[in-house]
């Protein structure tokens, strides 16, 4: 699963690989920003990645199916 994270200004997005579900890190991210604490996610090497929900601008989560060589616009 690939999140991409919008954090408030910062030029380049945060971009995390993980195995938890949709739900699970929806829920997550949810919960922290109603909170206004850290939304924590563990990637698939096992790193946690902290974010304060409080600079968070935009949350994307869902695989995206990545197009390789030419292809029509």
């Amino acid at each position: 699963m690939e999140i991409t994270i919008g954090v408030q200004n910062v030029p380049r997005e945060l971009v995390v690989e993980t195995d938890a579900t949709a739900d699970a890190v929806a829920k997550q991210v949810r919960k922290a920003i109603e909170t206004g604490t850290v939304i924590e996610i563990t990637d698939t090497r096992g790193r946690q990645i902290l974010v304060p929900a409080a600079n968070v601008g935009y949350v994307e989560i869902g695989d995206e199916a990545r197009r390789v060589g030419f292809h029509t616009l």
